[in-house]
């Protein structure tokens, strides 16, 4: 089976008001592009083109990244031509293609699969949808047979004709070669003087090729074309992860507050508390617990674990079994040990916390110097008091003791106590000869 999907993707979209080609823009923290791509693989297409703007150098180099190749629309024609903009990068592909908008992060693999299923049957089949307000989509008029009879865009429709509720989607899969042949030979006969990919039927039905049909659901055809769209597309896809990660036993107190990544993953019987969001790249094993109103990106979260309420986890943070790390405690690029904790109030960059260690209040691990970040090492055991500031490259050896208020920029030997504050002195009524003094001069 050899498969190939284009990829639209060259529109600039102007209703974004964004200097950030449209398909680039992240629905749960991937570029809409990603998904179209995710979804094309996951259908077995082997083969992907994404057709680009002449300067849409980001999405090129997005897509090269993604192991897609590119095709440049020089001028802005119509889908039609943008279509036919693919035919060099797949000349010498033999097999069926799938041609696709790259602003519809929502569909699923399933339907491009029915696509191709439904192509071998008859020939050629295009994706239709029926919208709870079909507004002014182009209509797709079938025959008796449930094929295809032609594609009327709103404008042009008759009142019978727009009564009918199924919508052209966009998406139409055919043989390659017979695909860029018709694109070739497109008309932009027509008040926009463009080419239109949904006049390829008609040419397919000239020679005697019959398209199919197939239905998806509104949400899966979701195009997005404005930030309003985007918001709708991102409230949508987050409605589709909550409900993934529920139905594979995660605990969620109150779903519709939590915001989850594209590649969240919630292992069974793990459970987040409201308003926790989960930027890429984050794993919360079962048995751990996220509490409300933390932030979370690029870390894991081991099997008895707390993390939250208010907690910032980072790029690299690794908290195993039993850690606790509590109310406005940030870790970037550490990992804290079996049973660990850090409490409240503290920071914790590129550092290994030891098995059991207490990090008090107020402790800030001193990392970065202004041109490079430096680790600090605190062993099992290890007891950090308050507002400690560990000054990295430091090394803090198993169960030492470090008194609070000091400033540790040397290592500390195992089963040692370092301290650094000054001596305390008392100097017997001072306080109340300052309040008289500065009461004497306010009267004067």
């Amino acid at each position: 089976m050899t498969r190939a999907g284009v990829i639209l993707a060259a529109g600039l979209g102007t209703r974004m008001k964004s200097a950030l080609p449209k398909v680039m823009h992240e629905i749960a923290g991937r570029p809409m592009l990603g998904y179209v791509i995710d979804a094309m693989r996951a259908a077995q297409v082997d083969r992907i083109v994404v057709v680009t703007h002449a300067e849409g150098a980001e999405v090129r180099a997005y897509a090269a990244g993604r192991d897609a190749e590119s095709a440049v629309q020089d001028e802005q024609l119509g889908t039609g031509h943008a279509a036919a903009c693919a035919a060099a990068a797949l000349s010498d592909f033999g097999g069926d293609v799938v041609v696709c908008y790259g602003d519809m992060p929502l569909i699923r693999p399933e339907t491009f699969s029915d696509s191709f299923a439904a192509r071998a049957r008859t020939g050629m089949a295009m994706v239709g949808f029926r919208p709870a307000d079909p507004a002014a989509y182009g209509r797709m008029i079938v025959d008796a047979h449930e094929l295809l009879d032609r594609i009327v865009e709103f404008k042009d429709a008759s009142p019978a004709e727009r009564a009918v509720d199924l919508c052209n989607a966009g998406i139409l899969t055919a043989d390659a070669k017979s695909f860029f042949r018709w694109a070739g030979a497109l008309s932009n006969d027509n008040a926009q003087r463009e080419y239109y990919l949904t006049d390829v039927p008609s040419l397919a039905k000239s020679e005697g090729v019959r398209c199919a049909v197939v239905t998806a659901s509104e949400t899966d055809m979701m195009g997005v074309n404005s930030r309003a769209d985007l918001a709708a597309a991102e409230a949508a896809m987050q409605r589709r992860l909550r409900a993934r990660a529920l139905d594979a036993g995660a605990g969620m107190v109150a779903p519709e507050t939590v915001h989850l990544s594209f590649d969240t993953v919630l292992e069974p019987d793990c459970l987040i508390e409201p308003y926790v969001v989960f930027g890429p790249g984050v794993t919360v094993r079962s048995g751990a617990r996220v509490r409300a109103h933390s932030h979370l990106e690029g870390a894991e979260i081991r099997t008895g674990a707390v993390a939250g309420p208010f907690a910032r986890l980072r790029p690299g943070a690794v908290l195993e079994e039993n850690v606790h790390i509590g109310n406005f405690v940030e870790v970037k690029n550490s990992r804290v040990e079996k049973g660990a904790k850090a409490n409240h109030l503290a920071y914790l960059g590129d550092a290994r916390v030891g098995q059991g260690a207490n990090i008090g209040a107020g402790t800030i691990t001193c990392n970065y110097d202004g041109f490079d970040k430096h680790p600090t090492d605190i062993g099992a055991g290890a007891f950090i008091g308050s507002n400690t500031a560990l000054v990295a490259p430091v090394k803090v050896g198993d169960g030492a003791y470090v008194g609070a208020g000091s400033t540790i920029a040397k290592d500390v030997e195992a089963d040692s106590l370092a301290v650094t504050r000054a001596a305390q002195r008392g100097i017997a009524g001072w306080a109340g000869k300052f309040r008289q003094r500065k009461k004497s001069e306010r009267k004067a």
